[in-house]
């Protein structure tokens, strides 16, 4: 029997829209069998900023258990899905400040032959969702991941809407079930798909 897929989940979330996003992809991915890593990434926004939304001020204290990512998370993940809301069509500086810290992984092809995909959130409908998830795919790109996106795949779909990947409107409140469902939806995908490609090469 084949070992079970390993899938980090690392995201960056200010105030708990893309956690609970992140959260129900762990669920999706731990249901399909896989051993999860639920990892956010440090905050790197200045105390003063932070302090401005009470709502952001709780969500650090609420999620100070959560371990955060490293470098070791990558090289053991069969898998990654990485979650961030959009800033300005771009994913956050923080999940973009881990990112920029993989460089000595890249450069060992540590990070290729790996599946990615990715999940977020913004404020409005139109705010940058689709550019943030096709943002965060030129860097699977560069890595020589393989890159797995819901797409239609599944009837929750057709309700979410985003086939690039989970997103939900933050201006609308906490994710909604259709959202929760798109997020375990994608996890199991990359799940499923991760499983056929380590079977493949063990073969």
């Amino acid at each position: 029997m084949m070992e079970p897929v390993n899938v980090a989940i690392v995201y960056y979330s200010a105030t708990g829209t893309v956690h609970a996003l992140a959260q129900a992809a762990a669920e999706g991915a731990e249901k399909a069998g896989a051993h999860v890593r639920l990892r956010k990434v440090a905050e790197t926004a200045p105390a003063e900023v932070v302090n401005t939304r009470p709502e952001w001020v709780a969500h650090l204290q609420d999620t100070a258990d959560v371990p955060e990512a490293g470098l070791d998370d990558l090289v053991w993940a069969d898998a990654v899905l990485f979650g961030a809301p959009t800033r300005f069509g771009n994913p956050a500086g923080q999940l973009r400040a881990f990112i920029d810290t993989t460089g000595p992984l890249w450069f060992q092809g540590k990070l290729a032959d790996k599946v990615y995909s990715a999940f977020t959130a913004s404020n409005t409908a139109h705010g940058g969702q689709e550019s943030t998830l096709l943002a965060l795919g030129n860097t699977f790109y560069h890595w020589g991941g393989i890159i797995v996106p819901p797409g239609y795949t599944d009837p929750v779909q057709f309700r979410s809407g985003n086939p690039y990947g989970t997103s939900h409107v933050a201006g609308d409140g906490s994710p909604g079930e259709v959202s929760l469902q798109a997020a375990r939806h994608q996890a199991r995908r990359v799940v499923d798909t991760a499983a056929l490609l380590k079977a493949g090469r063990a073969a």
